[in-house]
């Protein structure tokens, strides 16, 4: 399973920032971006856009007629920018070749010439002028998802208790609804590895199970304790965070465990770098229980449930990170 996605953009403006919200969305290497399009579709100014977002300091240009151009980004290694526009197939063929080594992110423009794709994790992006604007087509084919029959299956493998379970689903709810008011604005988000990820971002939350903050009356089965005891001792001294992502990294899904291993409340807080742990972090503070609530409500519960209704120092910092994300996502506030 892989996500795909597709969004209008009416103006060369809407173009270039949705390359730069591509860039939010990056997350393994070696991968490529073979984008297609005809004349004028906008290609160039995507790749501008996507430039923006790595941190490339030089302007890009077209290398039409020098075939490729090397820059660094930020944090990403080379950008290596291939234009196959003026190549026959087997000529386009044998230039994408010659680099298929490449350890960083290779963007093949005309990659419609190629008459192979190159194996390995890529990104597909189609350019299609529509009337006054463009539509944008994304196939991401450099991450597996999961079904859902598998999160039920490690639901039920872990003992996953049902009140995780349903906070898990409503987590992923808000999280969807999130996405949708953002994917009006015109950002780029893997929607479905994002629902997959708030499925099972609490997957082995027993591992941090304290005395006394269970739900009332829930007394847990002596047999779940045992199992519960297992898995403590396959991943000692890792949070719930780490340890699930080491689970998913360990059925081959390093992109969901990247998701999810971020979006607890920690101290150092970590970085965040990708739209999908920052929707992520942000829907699970806005979720108490299986109710979707306000900021405010979320922290007043959990200051109750941690702290005798006093906030922490660090509850008080873990509340100001939530509002710094909600703003950043939400300049205008958030729409629920």
């Amino acid at each position: 399973m892989t996500d795909s996605l597709e969004q209008w953009l009416p103006t060369a403006q809407n173009t270039q920032l949705a390359g730069k919200f591509l860039a939010e969305s990056l997350y393994v290497q070696p991968v490529d971006i073979l984008l297609s399009g005809d004349l004028g579709a906008g290609k160039t100014t995507f790749l501008q856009g996507l430039a923006e977002g790595l941190g490339i300091a030089q302007p890009l240009t077209s290398p039409t007629y020098a075939l490729e151009q090397r820059y660094q980004t930020r944090a990403s290694g080379e950008f290596l920018h291939l234009d196959l526009y003026r190549l026959e197939s087997r000529a386009a063929d044998a230039l994408a070749a010659g680099s298929d080594d490449h350890t960083g992110i290779r963007c093949i423009e005309w990659a419609e010439r190629l008459t192979h794709r190159p194996e390995g994790p890529r990104i597909l992006i189609e350019l299609t002028e529509q009337g006054s604007g463009r539509l944008l087509r994304i196939h991401f084919e450099d991450a597996e998802i999961p079904p859902f029959t598998e999160v039920a299956a490690w639901r039920e493998a872990v003992q996953c208790p049902s009140h995780i379970a349903n906070h898990c689903h409503a987590v992923a709810l808000c999280a969807m609804q999130l996405a949708a008011s953002l994917l009006q604005q015109g950002r780029i988000i893997r929607c479905t590895a994002l629902e997959r990820a708030a499925e099972l971002h609490d997957l082995l939350r027993f591992l941090d199970f304290r005395d006394g903050a269970a739900p009332k009356g829930m007394v847990d089965a002596p047999e779940t304790q045992e199992s519960w005891r297992k898995w403590k001792e396959r991943y000692p001294g890792r949070s719930h965070e780490e340890a699930c992502a080491a689970f998913l990294r360990e059925r081959h899904l390093p992109v969901i465990a990247r998701i999810v291993e971020t979006h607890g409340l920690m101290l150092p807080p970590p970085v965040r770098t990708t739209i999908e742990q920052k929707i992520l972090f942000y829907a699970d503070k806005r979720v108490t229980e299986d109710r979707i609530v306000s900021l405010d409500e979320r922290f007043a519960d959990f200051a109750k449930r941690y702290a005798n209704g006093t906030p922490t120092p660090e509850q008080k910092l873990w509340y100001e990170e939530a509002k710094e994300t909600e703003h950043a996502l939400f300049p205008d506030g958030p729409p629920f």
